[in-house]
This record gives structure tokens, sequence and C-alpha cells, in this order.
């Protein structure tokens, strides 16, 4: 098959449209529309349902779609580690994280990447779905648990447990819990069990919701959690690694915790070789190594 054409196709049904198509490939959609045609003739086959509303692949479209997205992301990879050099970092990185660790711990430290390697374009895809390393959905991925696919270099940074914290300001006009019983008179704020979280946190959560609690606030990310903290709002269920950043936060019935969740670096044997890959890793394994040292240099809260 031309490989023009299949690029072309692949533009397409990743657009859902010929004219958003044609504007990624500089193309009119009078050419497009040719390509397409041409492609579905060689091929004996209707690859689109086409109505008002755009372009839907047909089941043969799927077919060819799933083959066109893998040979695009072994190309992807080729292009990558043709452009790492031995000597510099630069290029794209497509890190993937969780909304909570990538928003409150790893965002506010990339300053100290750029500033060594200011040519990096870092593509940050915070959320909870487990991108597919494998096809390049990302080149690195930071995770509150061990992958488990075999063709991944893995390594673990870190653990982390779920703890209850509040602001100085609503304990001073709320009272500070002694008890699982003195809960009934305050609001809990946390993930609702439903949502995607670590399984340590859910189990903590679930515990915390058999009680006698009166008032609740469920967020889908630890951010969320964090602002109704910070704002007064109740006791929220958030993880650790805040206590740096956020030393203003007080700990709450400090006997109570989740189980420790494992926090792993992982990214495909086949880039290995990356520098940016090892730039990245050089760099988060350097921030975690002082993280511990200023955490056992504080009081334990």
């Amino acid at each position: 098959m031309d490989w023009d054409k299949l690029r072309i196709f692949h533009a397409v049904a990743d657009a859902g449209s010929l004219t958003h198509a044609g504007d990624v490939l500089h193309l009119s959609q009078s050419a497009v529309s040719r390509q397409i045609r041409s492609l579905e003739e060689s091929l004996g086959t209707t690859l689109f349902h086409r109505h008002a509303r755009g372009l839907i692949l047909t089941e043969q479209g799927e077919l060819l779609f799933d083959a066109t997205s893998a040979m695009i992301k072994r190309l992807e990879t080729a292009a990558a580690r043709i452009k790492d050099s031995e000597e510099e970092v630069f290029g794209e990185l497509r890190v993937t994280t969780t909304t909570g660790f990538g928003t409150l711990w790893l965002a506010p430290r990339l300053p100290k990447l750029y500033e060594k390697y200011p040519d990096l374009k870092i593509d940050l895809m915070l959320e909870e779905r487990v991108l597919d390393l494998p096809m390049r959905e990302a080149d690195v991925a930071i995770r509150m648990k061990e992958p488990s696919q075999a063709d991944l270099i893995r390594r673990r940074l870190m653990t982390v447990r779920m703890r209850l914290y509040a602001s100085p300001e609503y304990l001073a006009e709320r009272g500070t819990p002694e008890t699982m019983e003195d809960f009934t008179t305050h609001r809990l704020i946390c993930q609702n069990t439903s949502a995607p979280q670590v399984g340590a946190g859910a189990a903590l959560v679930r515990e915390l919701m058999m009680r006698d609690i009166p008032s609740t606030l469920t967020v889908n990310n630890y951010f969320g959690v964090l602002q109704g903290v910070i704002n007064g709002l109740g006791i929220g269920v958030l993880p650790n690694y805040l206590t740096e950043d956020f030393p203003a936060l007080v700990r709450v019935l400090p006997d109570l915790e989740s189980n420790e969740v494992p926090v792993f670096l992982a990214y495909p044997e086949e880039l290995r070789q990356s520098q940016r890959i090892a730039a990245f890793r050089d760099f988060v394994t350097e921030e975690i190594i002082e993280h511990r040292k200023r955490q056992k240099e504080t009081p334990k809260l």
C-alpha cells in the first residue's frame, strides 16, 4: 500500500474530518478526499461512514487505523532515537503521571530541569489512565504502582502514604479531633472511592466513610482536595509528599494512615539510550533524594 495514502488516511481518521486533516497535512480538502477514495478503491472496501457531523471509521477502517497507529508509533520511536545526541539534551519529552503528583510535586520542581536543559520541550500529560508506553502514548511515566508490562525499564522512586491534614485556621475554629468519634463535628474532604486512585488511598477513604461523618466534599483529584483543605473547608485525605511544599498543613489523627504506595518511574526498553530520558530520570532521582533528606531533617508531621 502507498505510504502517502496511509499517512493521509491516518490523519483523517485521527481528525474525523477531511478539512481538519487537510489543515494538519497542508493539503486541500479535495486532495485529501481524492487520496482517501483512491485508497478505498485499491483495498476494495469503504473505510469511512460519511455523515453531516464528520467521518466515522467502518470496521475495516478501524483495522487499518490500528495498523497505521502502530506504524506511526514505531516511526516516532525511531525518530526520537535518531534525534538523540550523545552530548546534548533537547527536543520533545512526553511525561505522564497522575494529576495530583504532577501538579503538586513534579511541576513545581521542573524549573530546575529547564534551567539545566533550556532546549527541552516537555509535554506533561496528567491523568489517572495508565498510558501505553510501548505504544508511545508517552515516553516516560511516574506511576503509583509498579508497571505490569515486561518490556519496560522501571525504577522505584519512593513510597507515599495517605494521611489526614487540615489548615491551622480550620482547627483553631473547629477544634482538633483526638479520636474518630470526634469526626462527627467535622467535614471530610477526599476522593470518591469510585474515582480512579491508588488502592491504598481508596481503602483509607472507605474506612473513614464507614464512620458517622455528617458532611463530606469529594473531589476527583488531590489538587482539588488540597484546595479545599487550604481554604478551611474541612479535614482532607492527602499524600504525605505535600508536607514539604505546604508546611502549614497540620496532621490530624497521626496514628491513622494508609498502607504504603510505591512510586515508580518507567520507560520503554527501546528508549534506554535516550539522552532526554536519562536527563529526566536523573533529575527526578536527585529531587527524590533531596526530598528524603529534607524529610529526615524536619520533625515528623
